[in-house]
């Protein structure tokens, strides 16, 4: 593995889309789907909160972070009047096993229950405080079968950082509209992420004003020297959160993770769009 990034940063960036085909894949949609979430936003907020149980919208705006409140409250509670919260784990587990079977149909089965096995062996030695996303993913009972195990495992470890993130955004001062508008300036345009995450152009503006009075953006939405360091801080601090479960290993166990998933997460990320919300880096970084 190599030490250009953190490690747990690195892990990340292979964990993450096998997690993510959940949301971009056929076999996840039409998962969602038969189970009564018709409709992609359906399926991602019923699929994502379902371990939380049949929550309000509340605790997942809270949750979720850079979401606009009123997409969150156009979904929930209403998913549950068409799917009830083990529906939807079902669903999920249904649609991306099935996603990984296509995806990975030419990796050596032994190969993805190594994965799976060290994955869940990580998941295991996970400090779940503060992250309630984390601790309730982890708290369900292991999937049957590999593919089942390797998502659950990955989503739980993506979690795990995810809540991280939310922390580290909290401690910068940033709220989930502010936190797209710096995303925005860096790589990912305002086109692409205001939509998907349901802002309306008056509180878009009204973000970036906030951002340019406190010196992170520019009136032209670029991102200033005090911004980029600010950003790098955040990201530091999110890889600080989701590195105390890897300190105990020994770097040839890290490297032995690394490279058993770094071909099955090339294959999962084939399956993405090249251009998402995620906060992945390009491919070809």
């Amino acid at each position: 593995m190599a030490d250009l990034v953190h490690p747990a940063r690195a892990l990340w960036w292979l964990f993450e889309p096998v997690h993510a085909v959940t949301y971009f894949s056929p076999e996840g949609r039409a998962a969602f789907e038969a189970a009564g979430l018709r409709g992609g936003w359906r399926g991602y907020f019923a699929g994502r909160s379902a371990p939380l149980g049949a929550v309000d919208a509340p605790p997942v705006i809270a949750a979720f972070f850079s979401f606009a409140p009123s997409m969150v409250e156009r979904a929930l509670p209403d998913v549950w009047t068409r799917a009830a919260p083990e529906a939807a784990l079902a669903a999920r587990v249904e649609g991306s096993s099935a996603a990984l079977a296509r995806l990975l149909e030419h990796v050596k089965p032994e190969q993805i229950e190594l994965v799976a096995d060290l994955l869940e062996q990580a998941v295991a030695r996970l400090d779940c405080g503060g992250r309630v996303l984390a601790a309730a993913n982890a708290a369900l009972p292991h999937p049957v079968g590999p593919y089942g195990r390797l998502w659950q495992a990955a989503t739980v470890m993506r979690e795990h950082r995810g809540d991280g993130h939310v922390a580290a955004l909290v401690s910068a001062g940033l709220d989930g509209c502010e936190a797209l508008v710096v995303r925005s300036a860096l790589d990912v345009r305002r086109e692409v992420l205001q939509p998907m995450r349901g802002w309306t152009d008056e509180e878009w503006e009204a973000a970036a004003a906030r951002l340019v009075e406190r010196g992170w953006v520019t009136e032209r939405g670029t991102i200033t020297e005090c911004g980029r360091i600010r950003h790098q801080s955040l990201e530091a601090a999110t890889d600080l959160a989701a590195a105390r479960v890897w300190e105990g290993y020994p770097r040839a166990e890290l490297d032995r993770l690394a490279a058993a998933l770094k071909p099955i997460s090339a294959l999962c990320r084939s399956a993405l769009p090249p251009i998402n919300p995620i906060g992945l880096p390009a491919a070809t970084a």
